[in-house]
Formats: structure tokens, C-alpha cells, sequence
């Protein structure tokens, strides 16, 4: 039998991941699978694309961060365009924020990557039989939700902000002004100055001076100092304010 047979009767997977340790970490262990098999690798969105209309996977191992493009609107495309394509994140960021924003999005399963070696086969295989996968934390977190208790405190009120929102509120952590939040997302100032808005009172702070300060105070404890989907002003000649 041809190795291209044999594959075809394995899972098709693809690793989309801009660590390269990691990436092939993931890749060495898929093919040790007598039921998976990795057909291809990616460090951001565009190629992920590419490689899914090449490949035609059956399952998609995604980092939430990647160059070149927002893996949250990466899954939504995803959905859409190949439903039958399930994606599993793995990611390094809180998982009460950002979980049950991946589930929405079309996301199958969320493991944080600090478990990912422990639990990748086992949540891959629950994902490509069609079921949800992720934490006990995150399950009594929508729980709490749907019955309209309080949520667990994760995130000061960063939950409740939209994916644009979060988007946003990202980037003014990382200093960046409304103009090149704008710039960034092909948005107007105003809008990007309207999503301010939302997101300030979703935050009960006073001011935009207020939000800036929460914003780059939660960036420093949630996130890593040097993020890939970030454009630096400094590509184009400006200084951070």
C-alpha cells in the first residue's frame, strides 16, 4: 500500500503555529499516530488558507497567535468556507477570555499550550468525532453564565468586550493611537474612537486616559511583550506616543 493511501485513512491534519519548536514538535508527535497523519504546516493566516484549499484537512491545530492576520477571524472564515474542517486552538492566553470566544468563532476544542503535549491526541480525537473539548475552568465558566450567575473573574470585564472590541483594546495595550488602530483594520479614526467608546463603558472607567492605563496595565500581565500580529510603528518611520 502507498504511503499516500495509508495517509488517506488517517486524519488529515494540519499544524498552524509560528513557533517553529513547537510546530514540528506537533508535527513529529501527528505522524507517530497510527490515526493521524500531518499533511502540512503554516506560521500565519494567509498560508493557513492556501493550505487548507490545498490540503483539504480534516483537522486544523491553530495558535491564537500568528503574523499576518487574526486567527479569531480566521476561524469564522473557516466556518464558513470549509464547515466540515474542525479547528483546535492551542493558545497561551487566558482561557476564560478567550475560550469561549474561539467556541463562537467555530473552534471545535481550546487547550492552553502549557498541557498541550498532554492533551493534543486526546482533544484532537474528541474534535474530529465531533465533539467540544476544552477545560474543566471553561465549562463551569459557561455554566455560571448560562444560568446568569456571575462570572468567574478572569479578566476585570475583558470578557465582555466583542471580538473587535478585544482587537482594539489589544492594541491600545501595545501604545498604539487611534489613527493606527485604524490604519491597521482599514477602519476610520471614528470608528476605531466609537469602539473606544464601548469598551470604556464596558470597563466602567472615567476616561480615554483611564482606558489606556487598564489597557496597557492588563497587556503587561496577559500577554507577551512582543506579539506577531502587531504592525510596529516603527515600520513606518513613527514612534509610539
Amino acid at each position: 500500500m502507498s504511503s499516500r493511501k495509508e495517509s488517506q485513512k488517517k486524519a488529515r491534519t494540519i499544524v498552524v503555529e509560528d513557533h517553529p519548536v513547537l510546530s514540528d514538535g506537533l508535527r513529529q508527535l501527528i505522524d507517530k499516530q497510527p490515526d493521524l497523519a500531518c499533511v502540512g504546516v503554516a506560521d500565519n493566516t494567509s498560508d493557513a488558507k492556501r493550505l487548507v484549499e490545498r490540503s483539504e484537512p480534516d483537522l486544523m491545530l491553530l495558535d491564537l497567535r500568528l503574523k499576518g492576520g487574526d486567527a479569531l477571524d480566521l476561524i469564522k472564515t473557516l466556518r464558513v468556507e470549509h464547515p466540515d474542517l474542525k479547528v483546535l486552538v492551542l493558545s497561551q492566553y487566558d482561557e476564560l477570555i478567550f475560550a469561549e470566544r474561539t467556541l463562537r468563532a467555530g473552534a471545535f476544542g481550546y487547550i492552553m499550550k502549557e498541557n498541550a503535549t498532554e492533551e493534543v491526541l486526546r482533544a484532537a480525537r474528541k474534535v474530529l468525532n465531533g465533539e467540544l473539548y476544552f477545560s474543566e475552568r471553561v465549562a463551569a465558566a459557561v455554566v455560571q453564565r448560562t444560568l446568569r450567575e456571575k462570572p468567574v473573574a478572569s479578566g476585570l470585564g475583558v470578557e465582555r468586550l466583542s471580538d473587535r472590541e478585544l482587537q482594539v483594546f489589544r492594541l491600545l495595550g501595545a501604545s498604539y493611537s487611534a489613527r493606527e488602530i485604524a490604519e491597521q483594520f482599514h477602519l476610520s479614526r471614528k470608528t476605531i474612537e466609537s469602539h473606544c467608546e464601548k469598551i470604556r463603558h464596558k470597563l466602567s472607567l472615567r476616561n480615554a486616559a483611564e482606558l489606556r492605563q487598564f489597557a496597557r496595565k492588563w497587556a503587561t500581565e496577559n500577554l507577551s511583550p512582543s506579539e506577531p500580529w502587531v504592525r510596529s510603528p516603527l515600520q513606518n518611520g513613527q514612534l509610539r506616543k
